[in-house]
C-alpha cells in the first residue's frame, strides 16, 4: 500500500481534450515525495475513454438556447453535458483499497472545483482515516472557498513539490510544525483557516524529474507511439490581465534537464509527440535556440507542440526554420486581439507586425498556424472581435477563439468582481459557459462564425471552390460533414443565418445575432471574395 495517493478528478463538461490532462503536475510531486522516502501511487480519473451524458447543472439552464440539439455539421459547437472519467464511487473504493494516510488531490480550473470537492468527499466516505489535501490553481487563488468543504483537511498553494514532501513528513513523524510549511492552510482550533502565501520552487533544477512511470502512458498514446507534456518554464514575466500565472516569477530549466526528460519519454515511454506546456517556451531566445539544436542532434522523427501559444515577437526565421527541423509543424500562436484598445485593457503588446512576418515564414517553411483570439472580455466589444476574424481571414492562418472566463488569481478576476460581473457560480466559469452574462449572444454567434471562416479556409486549401449563395431548401443532407457544410454554407451566405444538422438530419438554426452575421457576409463574403 502507498504512503500518499495524489488523485487527478474527473471532469464535468461538454467537452474534454485527452491530450491536454496528463497529470504532469502530479507526476512532479510524486517524484519530489519519492525522493523524500514516500512510496506515492496517482490514480487518474480521466485515463479511461469512459464518459455519460448527465444531465446540464441548473446554473447552466441558460445555455439551452444556444445548444439546442446535437449537431453533426462543421459549425456545431455542444449539447451534451457529460461525466468524463471513471466514477466517484469508483475512485473511492481506490482510495479505499490503497489505504494511504495522505490524499492529494489536484484542483486545477474553479470551473471544476465541485469536482475535486466531491472527489475529496466520497474519499472521505470510503477511506475515513486519511487526511486530504488539496493542491492547484484553484485553492492557490480562492483557499477558502476550497476550505469550505469539510473533508479537504488542506490546501496547499503554490507549487506543491515544496510543501507536500514537508507536510506528508509532519503527518507522519506527528510533528507540530504544520504551519511553517509553505503554502499550507488548515483550520484552526476556533474553525478560522491559517493561510500561508503560496509556495514557489526557487530553482526547480533542485527537484527532480516527474515521475512519469506512475502515469498510466498507455492512455495517452498518440496512434502507435506514445505522447507526453514537458514544462520547462514556470511562470511568466508578461502580466496579461486575463491569465493567473503572470503574477508568479518566471524560471526556466537548464537546457540539460529538458533533453534529460525528453530521453525518458521517446526511450522509455516511446514518445513521438511532445507538447510544452510552459506559458511562454520561446522567450528566451538562445536558450531556447540550443533547446531545438540539441533536439535535432538527439532525436529522430518527434512531433513538437507548444499549446499554450508562442508569443509571435519572440521567433524569427533562424528560431522558425530550427522548429522545424527540431519536429514542430504547426506553430499555436498567441496574439490575444487586433484592437488596439483591447489590447490595453489585456495589458498584452500588439505583436501584428511580427505576427504577419511568422505567419509568411510558416508558410515558407511549411508550418501551419493557429492564430489565438479571446473574444467576450469585460469591455471587449462584438465589432472589435468581428475585426479579428476579418484580419485572419485574409492570412494564412486557422483562427483559434477563445471565450473569455474569469480565472481566479487574474486582474481581469479581480475586475469582474469589483463591478458586480462575476458569475454567480464559479462552475460557470469556463469557455463553453459564456460566463459574462451582457455578452452571451454575441459571444456564442463571433465563435460560430470563427468555425464558418476555418470551413471556408479548409475548402480553399482543398482547391474547393465557395458555393454560390442560395435559398433552396436542404431536404435528404445525409451525413457527409464535408457536404453538409458546404450545403448550409450556401444558405449562410443567401440569408446570415447559421444553420445546424441532427444526426437524424433535422435542419434548424442556431441563436444569433443577426446584425453580426451580416456584417460578416457583407464585409468577407461579398467584399473579398477573390481572398476567400
Amino acid at each position: 500500500m502507498p504512503d500518499i495517493l495524489l488523485i487527478q478528478p474527473p471532469v464535468r463538461d461538454f467537452y474534454l481534450t485527452a491530450k491536454r490532462t496528463v497529470p504532469y503536475g502530479l507526476a512532479c510531486i510524486a517524484a519530489a515525495l519519492k525522493t523524500a522516502g514516500f512510496s506515492v501511487d496517482i490514480f487518474d480519473s480521466l485515463a479511461t475513454a469512459k464518459s455519460r451524458i448527465i444531465n446540464l447543472p441548473p446554473e447552466m439552464d441558460y445555455l439551452k438556447e444556444y445548444y439546442p440539439k446535437p449537431d453533426i455539421s462543421p459549425f456545431a459547437l455542444f449539447h451534451h453535458f457529460r461525466h468524463f472519467g471513471y466514477s466517484f464511487e469508483h475512485i473511492g473504493k481506490i482510495a479505499r483499497e490503497a489505504g494511504a494516510f495522505l490524499v492529494g488531490i489536484s484542483s486545477l480550473f474553479t470551473a471544476y472545483g465541485n469536482e475535486a470537492a466531491a472527489t475529496a468527499r466520497i474519499v472521505k466516505k470510503f477511506h475515513p482515516d486519511c487526511l486530504v489535501v488539496l493542491g492547484g490553481h484553484h485553492p492557490t487563488a480562492l483557499p477558502e472557498k476550497a476550505m469550505e468543504c469539510e473533508a479537504v483537511d488542506f490546501v496547499l498553494r503554490g507549487e506543491g513539490e515544496v510543501g507536500m514532501p514537508l507536510l506528508a513528513k509532519a503527518i507522519r513523524n506527528s510533528e507540530s510544525g504544520i504551519r511553517n510549511i509553505p503554502g499550507i492552510v488548515f483550520r484552526k482550533s476556533d474553525r478560522s483557516l491559517h493561510i500561508g502565501e503560496p509556495a514557489m520552487m526557487e530553482n526547480p533544477e533542485n527537484y527532480p524529474l516527474p515521475a512519469m512511470d506512475l502515469v498510466k502512458n498507455s492512455f495517452y498514446r498518440r496512434g502507435k507511439q506514445g505522447s507526453t507534456v514537458i514544462v520547462a518554464s514556470r511562470g511568466c514575466p508578461m502580466k496579461c490581465s486575463y491569465c493567473s500565472v503572470s503574477s508568479s516569477k518566471y524560471r526556466r530549466r537548464s537546457v540539460e534537464s529538458v533533453i534529460r526528460e525528453i530521453e525518458i519519454a521517446v526511450r522509455t515511454y516511446d514518445a513521438g509527440f511532445i507538447d510544452f506546456e510552459d506559458e511562454n517556451l520561446s522567450l528566451e531566445r538562445e536558450w531556447f535556440i540550443r533547446l531545438l539544436h540539441e533536439i535535432k542532434t538527439r532525436f529522430g522523427a518527434l512531433e513538437l507542440r507548444a499549446m499554450n501559444g508562442l508569443f509571435p515577437p519572440s521567433l524569427d526565421e533562424e528560431v522558425i526554420l530550427l522548429m522545424k527541423e527540431a519536429g514542430f509543424k504547426t506553430l499555436n500562436l498567441s496574439v490575444g486581439s487586433t484592437s488596439a484598445d483591447q489590447l490595453g485593457r489585456f495589458r498584452r503588446p500588439d505583436v501584428r507586425k511580427s505576427l504577419e512576418t511568422v505567419i509568411l515564414l510558416a508558410e515558407k517553411y511549411g508550418l501551419d498556424a493557429v492564430c489565438y483570439v479571446i473574444a467576450g472580455a469585460p469591455g471587449q466589444s462584438a465589432e472589435d472581435s468581428l475585426s479579428d476574424l476579418f484580419y485572419f481571414a485574409r492570412k494564412k492562418t486557422i483562427v483559434g477563439v477563445s471565450i473569455f472566463y474569469p480565472a481566479a488569481g487574474s486582474a481581469d478576476f479581480e475586475y469582474a468582481k469589483l463591478n458586480g460581473i462575476l458569475p454567480e457560480h464559479f462552475s460557470l466559469m469556463r469557455s463553453s459557459a459564456f460566463p459574462l452574462s451582457q455578452n452571451r449572444l454575441e459571444s456564442v454567434t463571433i465563435l460560430r462564425l470563427a468555425r464558418i471562416l476555418n470551413f471556408i479556409k479548409l475548402l480553399e486549401s482543398e482547391g474547393i471552390s465557395l458555393p454560390l449563395p442560395s435559398d433552396e431548401d436542404i431536404a435528404e443532407i445525409g451525413n457527409d460533414r464535408r457536404a453538409i457544410g458546404i450545403r448550409l454554407l450556401s444558405r449562410f451566405l443567401h440569408d446570415g443565418r447559421i444553420r445546424g444538422v441532427t444526426p437524424e438530419g433535422e435542419v434548424f438554426e442556431h441563436q444569433i445575432s443577426g446584425e453580426l452575421t451580416e456584417k460578416f457576409v457583407r464585409n468577407i463574403i461579398l467584399s473579398a471574395p477573390s481572398v476567400l
